[in-house]
């Protein structure tokens, strides 16, 4: 089963979707896929402030900041895991924007995709955290728009793909879609 879980930024979707994720995955072993690269002081924070909210939730953290069907090695029994992506924004970006250049968009939105259907063929449950990044109607550079772009494709087909996807909105989840 796979669940997009989506929202703004500070939407609570990340406490509501750790909650979702321990209600699906019963005694499964759960894992919490990281894909957030780490730079100065404000990521450190981030990065110990979700570790603190996952403290006892009995989540093993996978740090993968690329190529995440790598992960799967890295787990014991996946048709008997679950997995928590967090998140989809920091993986685009990160396929997308390397030290050597920017990838095009159409080579992002393959990679992620075609890892994503990885995860979601051997795992029993899959659920992605991803930001709606498309409200605010700002015109940006050429970089920031094909990396928005690039994450709404990617969005889209995930949520094709999904089973469930729930949208949190100012820490209400609200089912768009409902699986059986």
């Amino acid at each position: 089963m796979m669940t997009v879980i989506i929202g703004g930024s500070g939407s609570g979707k990340s406490s509501f979707a750790e909650e979702y994720t321990q209600r699906i995955s019963n005694n499964m072993q759960k894992y919490y896929l990281a894909t957030m690269q780490v730079f100065g002081e404000d990521g450190r924070k981030k990065v110990e402030r979700h570790r603190n909210m996952r403290n006892g939730k009995g989540f093993a953290t996978i740090e993968q900041t690329v190529s995440i069907k790598d992960a799967i090695d890295r787990i014991k029994v996946p048709s008997e895991s679950t997995i928590l992506l967090e998140c989809m924004s920091n993986l685009a970006a990160n396929e997308m924007f390397w030290e050597t250049g920017q990838k095009p968009e159409d080579d992002v939105v393959e990679t992620v995709l075609s890892d994503i259907n990885v995860l979601r063929e051997k795992l029993a449950h899959l659920v992605v955290v991803t930001n709606n990044v498309f409200e605010d109607g700002i015109i940006y550079d050429e970089s920031t728009m094909a990396y928005i772009c690039a994450l709404g494709r990617i969005n889209r087909a995930l949520t094709n793909m999904a089973d469930e996807v729930v949208e949190v909105v100012v820490g209400i989840p609200i089912m768009i879609k409902k699986g059986n």
